[in-house]
Formats: C-alpha cells, structure tokens, sequence
C-alpha cells in the first residue's frame, strides 16, 4: 500500500554553516568592533550573547538572514526572550525544532481526517506516516497539507508505492 511520511527535520550540517557565516560577519562588522558578541552552538542549541539589546537583537536577525539562505525555514528556530547573564551581557537561547510533538502531530492527523480524503494518517515516533491505495490521493493529501498553517515546518519523505 503506498504511503509517506510527514516530518520535520533541519540539516545540522547547514545550521552549523550558517551559524559559522553570521559569526564571520559579526566580527568583520563595524558595529560589533571591540565587542564581546558571539554565537555558540552545542548541536542541541543556540546561544546568542551581547552587551546589549540592540547587539543582541542585530546578531538575532543575521542569524535568521543565514539560516534562510541557507534553506532553513524560520519556523524550526525557536527564540527564547533575552536573559541577563554575568558582567552586563544578555543573551537568547535559540532551539531548533526537529521532529513533531504529539500535539501538532494529533492536529495534522484530525485535520487530514476531517478533510474526508481516503488516506489514513497514523503517529509514528515523531512523524506521521499517511497511507492509501492510491497514490494519487496522497498526492492530494501532500497538496493539502501544504495549504494547512502550522508553526512547523513540515517535509515529506519515504514515498513508497
């Protein structure tokens, strides 16, 4: 029976390529001059670290600049407010979103079950896997899912006929 699955992933690979981009920038950037601004990254998380607001909230949106070019969706990014750490410096803790918690996971299999489409959608894991006879109702069903706005980003894969 052919199917797919419904996931949300991000490639670390180019996480890290754009974090080491806006870190380049940062430091060859006139604003930042003498400034104690960097980004660190443990493969889990994001630290974004300045003296100040204004520093904090310019290096936010380079990050943001990079990861889009680099074809990361915004929405897998999630921001935490600044925090003050020692001597006068603030920071942001960013998250990246991989794999679909049981809440929206819940929410895309009722919606594709309330759009009366003949496919099934089942949790597995952190993904949902849709199947159906036809494989041209799971190209509806894609299609549909695409049109849903949902705070994550969203990739198929494992088309199986």
């Amino acid at each position: 029976m052919p199917s797919f699955d419904i996931v949300s992933e991000v490639n670390l690979q180019e996480v890290e390529n754009a974090i080491n981009q806006a870190s380049k920038e940062i430091q060859s950037r006139y604003d930042f001059k003498g400034s104690k601004a960097r980004i660190d990254w443990d493969k889990k998380e994001i630290a974004v670290t300045a003296e100040d607001e204004y520093k904090v909230n310019a290096m936010k949106d380079i990050l943001q600049t990079k990861m889009h070019r680099r074809g990361i969706d915004i929405k897998a990014l999630k921001f935490e407010k600044p925090e003050q750490v020692g001597g006068m410096m603030l920071k942001i803790r960013v998250t990246l979103v991989q794999g679909i918690d049981k809440e929206v996971a819940k929410k895309i299999t009722k919606s594709i079950k309330d759009s009366k489409m003949k496919v099934q959608a089942q949790i597995v894991d952190d993904k949902v896997r849709v199947s159906s006879k036809s494989i041209d109702s799971l190209q509806e069903c894609m299609r549909f899912i695409k049109g849903q706005s949902l705070e994550i980003p969203l990739q198929f894969e494992n088309m199986r006929s």
